[in-house]
Order: C-alpha cells, then structure tokens, then sequence
C-alpha cells in the first residue's frame, strides 16, 4: 500500500447526486463501501466531508444570512453529512466514529488528535466534522489541518474530476491532465486546487495532495495501491 494513514476530503454535494440537494443514499453507500475496502486492508482512514448539498456558509450570505451564521450553519450541515456516513458505516459493519470541531453534546466527540489516534488503534474510522470550528474558513482548510495535526501521510481529495488539468474540462475540450505537479507550479498557472488558505498551509508544510474521481467506484482503492489515476501535487 502506498498510504498506511489519509486524509479524505469528500465534497457534500457530491452526496446529493442528481437530486442536487440533500443526500443520495446509493452515492453515499458506494462512498461508504469503497472507504470500507481500503479499511479493511489496514489503512487508517479520517474523512472530513463539506455539507454544500445541505447549507454553504458562503451561498447564504447571498440568501441574506449573516455571514458568521451562515458559516455555522455550513459546520452544522457537515455534521448531519458526517451522522449519515457514521450510521451507513454501522449499517455495513464497519467501525466508525465522529468527531466534531466544536461540542455539540451527543452528536459526536470532540475532536483531538490524541481521540482520533485511539479510534485507529481501534481498527475505526474517523469522520471530522465541522470544519475548523471557526467561521471564514472553508472545509478545504479543515482538512488541510487535520491532515497535519494526525500525520496523514497525504490529503486525498476525492472529486467528480478524475485530476488536476491545464484548464476546466468541463468547459475546455482541450485541456490537458497532469500526473504530477509541484505547489509552485500550481500557483504559477493559477489552477485552482482548494481554497487558498488550505493550499498554503499544504504547501508550507509539504502535505501532499491527490486529487481523483472518487464517484468511480474502484478508484480510491487504485489511489491506496499507488496506481496513478489522478493528480499528484507535492
């Protein structure tokens, strides 16, 4: 395995499906069983998952909604994202357990490295919910730092988009995948990864990132084995 401890980070909007809103539980078991595999070879799994399919923090101050409370509300949504993947992991026999950023009695734990490290030597899974506990940052930022604070050995960014390319090729034909690229070089061409402020805080302390198309079931467990399906950036 080329990995032995990940980061995910999974889009809550991805969780929605067609339906564009709410949670698609056959998108969210596919999620749940292809996580379960890499598990189950021993792999040491965190997830923290965005909850734009529910609330975006960033959307609502467009709808009128203060601007602190509306990124709340977004923490809150990863959290019923996160319940959702807590209860289809029980339901598929895994072992798993949330954390959250901030108490929120008997929702989840409170996170703290040490917690999470112990839910590993219990052969579970973590799922890191709202954010940084902190409104003005995104879930990216989230999950750059809890990749750092756990030493993950990189941050999987599982997409709709099977990497990082020259442009969007949702909207240019001619956009080009890379295999490997450096921060420097991301910056250079001003391709958009994550939110800043994650990115930075990866590049400062050299947190690689992976970005693949996790709605194609098979494919994390390809990232595990090393096999290059995405994009690497370190």
């Amino acid at each position: 395995m080329k990995y032995k401890r990940i980061l995910l980070k999974l889009s809550g909007q991805s969780l929605a499906g067609e339906k564009g809103t709410g949670i698609d539980t056959k998108i969210l078991n596919e999620y749940v069983s292809q996580i379960k595999e890499i598990a189950e070879k021993g792999v040491e799994v965190a997830i923290v998952i965005g909850g734009g399919n529910i609330f975006r923090g960033l959307g609502g101050v467009d709808l009128g909604f203060d601007r602190v409370k509306g990124d709340y509300m977004g923490m809150l949504a990863t959290m019923i994202n996160g319940l959702a993947l807590e209860s289809a992991f029980e339901a598929s026999g895994q072992n798993a357990k949330l954390f959250t950023a901030f108490n929120t009695g008997p929702t989840g734990e409170r996170y703290s490295k040490t917690k999470v490290i112990e839910a590993f030597e219990q052969g579970k899974i973590a799922i890191l919910t709202g954010g940084t506990g902190n409104p003005f940052f995104s879930t990216d930022s989230g999950a750059a730092l809890r990749a750092l604070e756990i030493e993950a050995d990189a941050l999987l960014k599982g997409t709709r988009v099977d990497g990082v390319y020259t442009a969007d090729p949702e909207k240019d034909p001619n956009a080009t995948k890379f295999t490997n690229i450096s921060f420097d070089e991301v910056l250079n061409k001003k391709l958009t990864i994550m939110d800043f402020t994650a990115f930075t805080m990866c590049r400062q302390n050299n947190m690689q990132i992976y970005v693949f198309d996790m709605d194609t079931v098979g494919n994390l467990k390809k990232v595990i084995e090393g096999k290059k399906i995405g994009t690497l950036i370190k």
